[in-house]
């Protein structure tokens, strides 16, 4: 069959091993055509060229033809990539020149039709564009090769039973045909000897304009431009870095703020724009059909999970809401903080100085606003909330797991790892590798990188990550000696200021010293992640990965294991560390011997690390906005205003799109990494901030609509990438939900009071009306101030006191035991390591089970994906069959009758199975 009267034009491709670098590229494109046949025109359409002058006769009056169009000057043929540069006249002008020529003389051999606009046609007069389709020949070719799969029948299998309840969400919905831009079709893998199998309704329009600059792209990034120092150089990445082209991009397919003048065009842009990128829609699902269709399965699959991670966030939000209020309604009941703030309990109380010689005594009623608000988050809803966020991960990766098996079926991704490891060869790997050996698989030649030099570069490239490590390590060092080295300033000030008298009693010195160590820290985080950005891409970059998979996964590694130690260090610190190795009066213990270990509240440290955990993730969320939308939208203001107030056929589509920014290949990386950094933050300590899940979901409600507003508006339409998945990522998300158990475990055993409270309730109270009463009292000893040593007694001590109190469980200086810890100390302990133990127990077996229950892909897509196999082997061999039966009418010799047999035994085959 003659699909369109193109089957007479054969295309052919030749991937050719270069034996000057060993290198595989691809070399030439060859169009046969017979000789009778009329030729579609020059396979490059010029304006002019440097330092010509543009003949009268084809000037383009711009005042009658627009240029905001996404077609060559023809009006037919559409453009698919864009390549800019400037004439700089240095001396490595003449260089660039002779590469932009071979470069675009191979383009062309490889099938691809150019057309350049002069310098003269921009806007600013200075910048060439380079205008590249790819017709049919070149996209069926390039379609094969990457294993492209396009509809062969559209699908009969029934749509799922309505939900009784959908009618209740017909407010979030959006129209069907921005939900489903497409029908639902079978598909299988392109092949140009089987066209009539395909449903190629108009050649233009099959492949979509994501496919097409993907195919586009992929010749781009391995197109030879010439030999230097000896070695074949390939690839527009290697151009665009040696500043041979400016910029390569496709282009959008109109203006976002309203549709195109061209009713050719889908104006799909336009459509995203309007329903989805708009903050207003806050509360609308996602087209992500739509967004899988203009931008790719990779920046669909990320959208589709980033939402699904907001949805399920909502519940644990309203959750930790409860928790939150449980502890605000019970405030008032809260024996603890009633002591503290007893004047006749409280306020007789002295307790011992918090540093040495410049620090007074002080009384623990001080602290009885601080001891209050620590009770919003240190109660036994503290505990359940934990178990339940711990049971509330499980449920969120399980369910995503099936979320994505439905996505891998709907958008044709079921088969493509073992596609993905086949086609991501690096064109880098290509290039820098220079020796070759056979593939065991494909017995054929292909580059490798000796173990030697392999064990070489992992070797610079760990020791160069511990490096950063250690120094993140030693900035937290040196925040820990600020908060040792100002809480005595702090406490001289607050207590001497008579403008701090009001608020004293909730800004106490440990809360100021902790406010600001925080903000401290946040700005160190802050430097080091820009820095250490640059250092993991140069490192994973001389590693030379050989697939891009392998460089994405490396990538995420380094950047995740910096970003752990960098994020979440302090909050470590505070959590298991502050307090904890204090010592007791008389017998401190000091960091480099100099200054004296902190000290917790006597309320506890859990409320400190709320402060810094509410700090560092709000600062970070704060500043993640302002760099994702603030930063592009001033950088795009003045291409703006030039879009706006200059008429159509002054600025065309592709200047428009030159002046965004650029969505560069990591920056789908970033938006990842930051969302499971914030997915850290709500699991690794949340027993401490019930809330956090709530200012998680807020954020994510706005993260949505800001990624897409600067995808649709700030930048520059991304190269449409394949992706089955969120890649290394789930294993990131695996791994933190493990180990969110072990911490909030010891957060509740050793952060919080709760284990100090339920052992003095069950074990030591002797109140039966009331037995929490005289909690304070029994967690304070009592220490002689004679025996302070002249290093630690404070230089004045005005009402004369005798004793002073210190929070620990230790014997009374009257003790034949004096200073050592009590037998309660030893009981507390062993509560909390059983309780560690059986909390962990009870999660875990709560979450294996759970997902031993939920299944990774439901049962309706297994079924749909037996169905579309059985369908499409079936159409595969009916399609066979009758070509078998043309070729025996027509006599062929070759077309034997036991042919015939087999190819029938195989599709009955086919049935049964």
């Amino acid at each position: 069959m003659n699909r369109l009267g193109k089957k007479a034009n054969e295309t052919l491709i030749e991937m050719a091993l270069s034996a000057d670098d060993d290198v595989a590229v691809l070399t030439k494109f060859k169009l046969s055509r017979s000789e009778g046949e009329e030729s579609n025109g020059p396979l490059c359409e010029t304006i002019s060229t440097a330092g010509s002058e543009v003949p009268s006769g084809s000037e383009i009056d711009k005042r009658h033809e627009s240029k905001d169009s996404i077609f060559f000057r023809d009006g037919v043929r559409r453009i698919d990539f864009v390549l800019s540069y400037v004439d700089d006249l240095n001396k490595e002008w003449e260089k660039k020149l002779e590469r932009r020529k071979e470069f675009e003389s191979n383009l062309q051999k490889a099938g691809l039709e150019l057309e350049t606009e002069d310098k003269k046609e921009s806007e600013d007069g200075k910048i060439y564009f380079v205008k590249i389709h790819a017709p049919w020949e070149v996209l069926i070719t390039y379609a094969e090769v990457l294993n492209i799969k396009v509809p062969i029948k559209e699908n009969d299998i029934p749509s799922m039973v309505e939900n009784p309840l959908d009618c209740m969400l017909t407010p979030f919905r959006l129209p069907e045909k921005v939900m489903h831009p497409e029908p639902d079709y079978f598909t299988a893998p392109f092949s140009k000897d089987k066209q009539e199998l395909y449903l190629i309704n108009d050649e233009s329009t099959f492949f979509s304009p994501s496919m097409r600059n993907r195919i586009v792209n992929y010749i781009l990034t391995r197109c030879p431009y010439g030999t230097e120092e000896g070695k074949k150089k390939f690839g527009i990445k290697r151009l665009l870095n040696n500043g041979t082209y400016s910029a390569a991009y496709p282009l959008h397919d109109c203006q976002y703020w309203k549709k195109a003048s061209d009713p050719n065009c889908d104006n799909e842009r336009y459509t995203l724009y309007m329903e989805w990128a708009r903050f207003l829609r806050f509360y609308k699902e996602q087209p992500l059909d739509l967004i899988r269709k203009y931008y790719g399965e990779k920046i669909g699959i990320y959208f589709a999970w980033l939402g699904f991670y907001t949805e399920m966030l909502f519940l644990a939000a309203v959750v930790g809401v409860i928790c939150f209020l449980y502890g605000l309604f019970t405030m008032d009941e809260n024996m603890s903080s009633k002591e503290i703030c007893d004047p006749a309990i409280g306020g007789e109380i002295i307790m011992c100085p918090l540093c040495d010689r410049e620090c007074e005594y002080w009384r623990l009623n001080t602290t009885c606003e601080s001891s209050e608000y620590s009770h919003l988050f240190d109660n036994v809803a503290t505990l359940f909330f934990a178990i339940f966020m711990g049971i509330w991960v499980t449920l969120f990766l399980e369910f995503w797991k099936r979320r994505q098996a439905r996505l891998k079926y709907e958008w044709d991704l079921v088969d493509f790892e073992e596609e993905q490891q086949q086609l991501q060869l690096r064109p880098e790997y290509e290039a820098k590798c220079t020796q070759k050996k056979k593939n065991p698989v494909t017995q054929e030649m292909e580059p490798y990188l000796p173990l030697t030099s392999q064990a070489v570069r992992f070797c610079i490239s760990g020791t160069t990550v511990l490096f950063w490590v250690s120094l993140i390590i030693a900035s937290m060092i040196a925040v820990i000696v600020y908060r040792l080295a100002v809480y005595a300033a702090f406490a001289s000030l607050m207590e001497n200021t008579q403008t701090l008298q009001p608020i004293s009693g909730l800004l106490t010195p440990q809360l100021a010293t902790s406010v600001t160590a925080s903000c401290l820290n946040f700005v160190i985080i802050m430097i080091l992640n820009f820095i250490y950005e640059k250092i993991a891409v140069w490192i994973t970059d001389m590693e030379i990965p050989r697939t891009h998979m392998e460089y994405e996964n490396r990538l995420t590694m380094k950047m995740f294991l910096f970003q752990f130690v960098n994020y979440y260090s302090s909050c470590f610190y505070v959590a298991f560390f502050k307090g904890k190795f204090v010592g007791y009066p008389g017998a401190y213990t000091y960091m480099f011997n100099r200054w004296r270990n902190e000290e917790c509240d006597p309320a506890g440290c859990l409320i400190e690390l709320t402060t810094q955990l509410t700090i560092v993730m709000a600062g970070k969320q704060i500043w993640g906005n302002i760099q994702e939308a603030i930063v592009p939208w001033i950088c795009n203001w003045w291409g703006r205003r030039k879009a706006r107030s200059n008429p159509e056929n002054l600025y065309s589509r592709w200047e428009q799109d030159h002046d965004l920014q650029i969505f560069g290949a990591l920056g789908l990386f970033y938006e990842y990494l930051e969302m499971v950094i914030q997915f850290g933050f709500i699991t690794l300590f949340v027993a401490s901030f019930p809330l956090a899940p709530l200012l998680a979901l807020m954020n994510n409600i706005l993260e949505i609509r800001v990624d897409s507003w600067k995808l649709t508006t700030q930048y520059r339409r991304p190269v449409a990438l394949k992706a089955h998945s969120i890649g290394v990522w789930q294993e990131i998300l695996n791994g933190m939900a493990i180990l969110s158990v072990v911490t909030n475990a010891f957060i509740v055993a050793f952060t919080s009071d709760m284990i100090p409270r339920l052992v003095y309730y069950y074990a030591y109270s002797e109140n039966e009306v009331s037995p929490m009463s005289g909690y304070i009292n029994n967690s304070l000893s009592v220490f002689e101030i004679s025996d302070f040593p002249e290093r630690n007694k404070p230089k004045e001590n005005p009402e004369g006191f005798t004793q002073c109190r210190y929070r620990d469980y230790r014997y009374p200086p009257d003790h034949e035991r004096k200073y050592l810890h009590t037998m309660q100390f030893w009981h507390i302990l062993a509560a909390k390591l059983a309780f560690i133990i059986i909390m962990e127990h009870v999660v875990f077996i709560v979450k294996f089970f759970v997902a031993w229950m939920i299944p990774d892909v439901p049962a309706d897509v297994k079924a749909k994906i037996k169905r579309e196999k059985y369908l499409t082997q079936k159409i595969l061999h009916e399609y066979e069959l009758e070509k078998l039966k043309e070729r025996l009418c027509q006599g062929d010799k070759r077309a034997t009758e036991k042919e015939f047999i087999a190819t029938e035994g195989r599709m009955e085959l086919s049935r049964a199975m």
